[in-house]
């Protein structure tokens, strides 16, 4: 989600969507794991080779991270948000990953010119 989607901003769209965290797989870097001095918790993330990890449940049909809270397209959150890994912190609301994951959830994509 977009660093723009907080809590305190409860009328940011990324607060009713939650579309990306249940439409794509979530690779990173393992030094961004806890155990590693990153910030991710250890036990949301899975190994894949000794240098890349997985969020738990984007590497299953039907895709969900496990850090996902809440239903999609209605209300969610990242229980995670501050201690997201990057692909999560690079993901732009909005954009063409965004437009389509809410089309995989049966959602509008984004109105043009919406504040992220």
């Amino acid at each position: 989600m977009s660093e723009a989607a907080t809590t305190a901003d409860s009328a940011h769209p990324c607060l009713s969507c939650g579309a990306c965290c249940a439409s794509f797989r979530v690779d990173f870097a393992v030094y961004e794991m806890q155990a590693m001095g990153g910030t991710v918790p250890d036990g949301l993330a899975l190994d894949v080779n000794g240098s890349t990890c997985r969020m738990r449940g984007t590497e299953q049909v039907p895709i969900r991270c496990a850090a996902l809270t809440g239903q999609v397209g209605q209300q969610v959150a990242c229980s995670i948000y501050e201690l997201r890994p990057a692909p999560c912190r690079e993901f732009s609301a909005g954009d063409y990953a965004c437009h389509k994951a809410r089309a995989r959830h049966g959602l509008a994509p984004l109105a043009e010119g919406t504040s992220l």
